[in-house]
């Protein structure tokens, strides 16, 4: 009886982290920013960009200038008031990715 609860605790736990990731994804926007070149520009596009509404977090793979920007659930990015954030920070927006439809 015992292994039968932890192999269910596991399973139910693999399924909340599963549904858990799927909800976050659907409020990920990805920006591509040409120009990323150090924390100090990452800096300065986090700035921009997370002080937009509805802005919950900002991760920043530099390397790639990649910018993701997870939103509060309700709240939505166009992609004119990013390539504005963007654009204020000093930088080019390339590409604008909206969250995949859940």
């Amino acid at each position: 009886m015992t292994i039968f609860l932890q192999r269910a605790g596991l399973a139910l736990a693999m399924l909340l982290f599963a549904a858990t990731a799927a909800v976050a994804d659907s409020h990920v926007y990805k920006l591509y920013v040409d120009g990323l070149a150090c924390p100090f520009c990452a800096y300065g596009v986090e700035k921009k960009v997370g002080g937009l509404d509805g802005v919950e977090s900002i991760d920043i793979e530099i390397d790639d200038g990649v910018v993701l920007v997870t939103l509060a659930d309700g709240a939505t990015l166009d992609e004119a008031t990013a390539r504005r954030a963007v654009d204020q920070a000093g930088f080019t927006l390339r590409e604008f990715v909206t969250p995949k439809a859940e």
